[in-house]
């Protein structure tokens, strides 16, 4: 597993303790414990990490052992070698075969979606009932 362009690493035999904060992707693959807030950026669990952290990221992908809870406001993706004990709340969620998930999962409705409106929708007037569906246009 390779990390994206771009992204700072913290490398196997990284250990961090406390509160990680930023605005750019990350990639960890060492020891992590405490908090880890990325708003606007992606977060990458790497296959030897161990995270023991709440986390607050706009997308995340874990292929490595994490204990604590998610709140992603855009995707949240389980690789088949994941292990998460934690709750997830989340835009989406994708869950590869063998992945664990130990917590529980609460989708909410993103931004993009529309709302229901409080207003009633305008109903269109019934079509007279010898009207056809569709016409078919003349040569």
């Amino acid at each position: 597993m390779k990390p994206a362009d771009g992204s700072t690493v913290i490398g196997k035999s990284v250990v961090i303790r406390g509160e990680l904060s930023g605005s750019e992707d990350l990639y960890i693959d060492g020891d992590v414990e405490g908090t880890i807030t990325l708003p606007e950026s992606r977060l990458t669990i790497g296959p030897n990490a161990r995270v023991r952290a709440d986390i607050g990221v706009r997308d995340v992908i874990i292929f490595g052992h994490l204990t604590g809870n998610v709140q992603a406001t855009g995707r949240v993706d389980l690789r088949q070698s994941a292990l998460v004990k934690g709750d997830i709340l989340a835009g989406r969620l994708s869950i590869e075969e063998s992945a664990v998930l130990t917590g529980r999962v609460e989708l909410k409705v993103t931004a993009e979606a529309p709302k229901p409106s409080a207003t009633p929708a305008v109903v269109p007037a019934p079509a007279e009932a010898n009207a056809p569906l569709f016409t078919q246009p003349k040569a």
